[in-house]
C-alpha cells in the first residue's frame, strides 16, 4: 500500500489450512500491509509454491507461501532473509489455538524466534511452550491478553474534546474486511495530504503496526468504552491528526459477534462508513441466521447513535470483477448512499468526499 518502516523485523506468519478463509484473517492483514513485521512468507500448505498476495488478491507482492516450517527455514536461510518473529495468522471462531498448531510453534522457538499470538489460547500459558522459549531466549507476546485492571481506563467525556473528523468504519458482518478498509483510507488520506490515524480494535490491527490500539473482544466488558476513548484521545492528543479512522468490530446484529455499538457510544464518530458483502446471505458462520438487509442495518446505526452513515464499502467476495460496478450502483440505488470497492480501486473517490468533512 506505501513505504513504511518495519517495528520488530521480518515475520513468518502461521496459516495453515486456513489461508484465503475467513479463519485466515489475521494473515491476510499482515500480507496486504504491516508496519510491524517484513513479512516474508506464509506457511499454508493447501498453497504451497504460491504468492501469497497472487493468492490472496490475483496481485503478486513477491511472499511465497510453504508447505511446512522446515521448508521455509530451509528457503529463508538460503535466502538470507531468517525471520526475528513467528506470527500465529489465524483467526478461527473462539479464537482458540488448533492442537495441530503448538508443534510448529515449539519448532519455531527451537530455531530461535520470537512467537507473537492474536488467540484466545494464551502461548504464555503454557509450561511446555515456555521453557522451549526461556532456553532459546525468546520472546512470546499474546496480543489478546487483557492488561492489568490498574492500567485500564474507563469513560470520562474526554472524547468531546477530539475536534478532528472520526470516522467509525463498521460492518454487516463479521470477517468482512473493515480492518483493511480502515487501513486503505487512512493511507489515501495521507496520499491527498492529510494527517490520519488508525484506531484499532482487534489484535491484527496492533500486529500491522496501529500505533493506537486496544483489544476490544478480550477486554473486561467496565473498560471497553474507556479504552476506546483513551485511544482515540491519545491519537488526537499526540498526533493532532486530521482525521482519526477507527476500525469496527463484528456487526450491531451479528448473532456471535454483536459490535459496533461501544464505538459509536464511545468513539462517538461523526459518519460511519459500512462495510457490505453482497452475495452474502446468512451471517459469518452461522447457517440459517439469515442476514439482516442493508437498509435495516443502516437505520439500526441510526436510531442507535444518531450518527450518519455516509457511504458503503463492498466486498467483493464470491464477486467477477466486472460485476463490481453494478453491484455498487445497485447499492446506491437501494439505500441512495455512494457504494465504493477500496480494495479493487482505491480510496481516492471516498476520500475526495469525505475531505470536505474535514474540520
Amino acid at each position: 500500500m506505501m513505504n513504511k518502516k518495519v517495528i520488530d523485523g521480518r515475520a513468518l506468519v502461521y496459516c495453515e489450512g486456513a489461508f484465503n478463509t475467513p479463519y485466515g484473517k489475521t494473515a491476510h492483514g499482515l500480507v496486504r500491509f504491516t508496519e510491524r513485521y517484513e513479512v516474508v512468507g506464509v506457511l499454508d500448505s493447501k498453497y504451497q509454491g504460491q504468492d501469497a498476495g497472487e493468492v490472496l488478491d490475483g496481485k503478486p507482492n513477491g511472499m511465497p507461501v510453504f508447505k511446512d516450517i522446515e521448508t521455509a527455514e530451509a528457503a529463508l536461510l538460503a535466502l538470507g532473509t531468517m525471520p526475528n518473529y513467528f506470527v500465529v495468522g489465524l483467526a478461527p471462531d473462539g479464537g482458540r489455538l488448533p492442537p495441530t498448531a503448538k508443534n510448529v510453534i515449539k519448532k519455531a522457538l527451537a530455531y530461535g524466534w520470537n512467537v507473537d499470538s492474536g488467540l484466545h489460547d494464551f502461548l504464555t500459558n503454557d509450561a511446555d511452550l515456555m521453557e522451549v522459549a526461556t532456553k532459546n531466549n525468546c520472546q512470546v507476546r499474546d496480543i489478546r491478553k487483557t492488561p492489568d485492571r490498574d492500567t485500564l481506563h474507563f469513560f470520562t467525556g474526554a472524547i468531546e474534546k477530539v475536534d478532528c473528523l472520526k470516522l467509525a468504519i463498521l460492518g454487516t458482518d463479521s470477517a468482512l474486511g473493515k480492518r483493511t478498509t480502515a487501513w486503505i483510507l487512512v493511507h489515501a488520506f495521507r496520499a491527498a495530504g492529510k494527517k490520519a490515524e488508525m484506531v484499532g480494535t482487534g489484535q491484527t490491527a496492533w500486529m500491522q503496526g496501529a500505533k493506537y490500539s486496544m483489544v476490544m473482544d478480550s477486554c473486561i466488558n467496565d473498560f471497553v468504552s474507556g479504552e476506546i476513548e483513551h485511544a482515540v484521545v491519545s491519537a488526537y492528543e499526540n498526533e493532532t491528526p486530521d482525521v482519526i479512522v477507527i476500525e469496527g468490530q463484528g456487526s450491531l446484529m451479528n448473532p456471535a459477534y454483536p459490535g459496533g455499538f461501544e464505538i459509536l457510544a464511545a468513539g462517538r464518530p461523526d459518519y460511519v462508513i459500512l462495510q457490505h458483502a453482497p452475495t452474502r446471505v446468512e451471517y459469518d458462520g452461522f447457517p440459517g441466521y439469515k442476514m439482516h438487509s442493508l437498509q435495516e442495518q443502516i437505520n439500526a446505526i441510526q436510531v442507535i447513535s444518531g450518527t450518519e452513515v455516509i457511504a458503503i464499502t463492498v466486498n467483493h467476495e464470491g464477486m467477477a470483477k466486472d460485476a463490481i460496478p453494478e453491484a455498487c450502483r445497485q447499492i446506491t440505488l437501494e439505500t441512495n448512499l455512494p457504494a465504493f470497492d477500496v480494495l479493487e480501486y482505491g480510496a481516492a473517490e471516498l476520500v475526495a468526499l469525505l475531505m470536505e468533512k474535514i474540520k
